[in-house]
């Protein structure tokens, strides 16, 4: 039996927000850890291009369907994804102060994706690699909301940006996925593929901006070892980041998997109040779990 699918909240782009990003944040702004803070610095420097190949990708579509609801849902997509490019720019911007080689990255990137990957594979594939990625920050970002142990000692300004992201990744997860099966009328195969370079590529890019970073922050080849062996425990430990991901990774395995068979996650609601009633993204951001704001 095919699992019942949820309604979905509506795609709200969210403009001009402000997370205080030029003000004094801690380098290691994650609770003074060097490995936990710098995941989410690497992560960041894959954002700005990662979202415009996104954009790209499910627009390569767009002429191919009259329905004005999925017209619609590419054109908020394509504004969420746009603000997430903007912000994550200014949070690289704090990155490449500190000696990181943000512009770098994101020429390497630049060339993969839209270099590569793009004139070498069709773009039924850029657009499962879309698809995929989507999912994979989608049911990440459910982590990171559920979970505020997760944020435990974060800077609040940091800690509500990716809340935010976090929550309009959520907004718009199926979109990508609607596109590339109802309109590109993709493969099973097709979406499983790419779904497999995405995982190959996201955590061996992601450790390797890292190991930059962390050269770059000056520690020695065994504070180094140190830092990568508790951080890798973080992440991989039962408990810890992302072993409470893999049953909702592997559905996307399955031939009738689609993104509204789990709901936004039972925050979203109490962000979005937040949100509505003060327009301060950092006070929605630290009240979910009693943070202060």
């Amino acid at each position: 039996m095919t699992p019942t699918k949820m309604t979905p909240p509506p795609i709200i782009p969210r403009e001009k927000l402000d997370f205080g990003l030029d003000g004094n944040i801690p380098k290691y702004w994650l609770n003074g850890d060097p490995f936990k803070t710098r995941f989410f610095d690497a992560l960041s420097t894959l954002f700005p291009v990662g979202e415009r190949f996104f954009i790209t990708c499910v627009r390569d579509f767009k002429d191919r369907t009259t329905d004005p609801k999925v017209l619609q849902d590419i054109k908020d997509f394509t504004r969420q994804e746009g603000q997430h490019g903007i912000v994550h720019t200014r949070y690289n911007d704090r990155l490449k102060a500190q000696g990181i080689a943000v512009d770098a990255i994101l020429q390497g990137q630049e060339k993969r994706l839209f270099g590569i990957i793009r004139q070498h594979t069709s773009r039924e594939f850029t657009l499962g690699i879309t698809a995929a990625a989507e999912h994979i920050t989608a049911i990440m970002a459910d982590c990171f909301v559920e979970r505020p142990e997760i944020f435990e000692g974060a800077d609040d300004r940091i800690r509500a940006l990716y809340v935010w992201h976090a929550m309009e990744e959520m907004e718009h997860k199926a979109v990508a996925f609607d596109v590339l099966q109802n309109i590109a009328k993709s493969t099973y195969r097709n979406r499983v593929g790419s779904m497999l370079l995405v995982t190959l590529l996201f955590p061996f890019h992601v450790f390797r901006i890292m190991k930059h970073m962390f050269e770059v922050d000056g520690f020695s080849r065994w504070q180094r070892t140190k830092i990568w062996a508790k951080g890798l425990w973080w992440l991989y430990k039962p408990g810890g980041l992302f072993s409470p991901m893999v049953g909702k990774y592997f559905s996307y395995l399955k031939p009738s998997f689609h993104p509204w068979q789990d709901p936004v996650v039972p925050s979203y609601d109490n962000w979005l109040r937040i949100l509505k009633e003060t327009g301060d993204p950092i006070l929605a951001g630290n009240r979910l779990h009693g943070a202060s704001a």
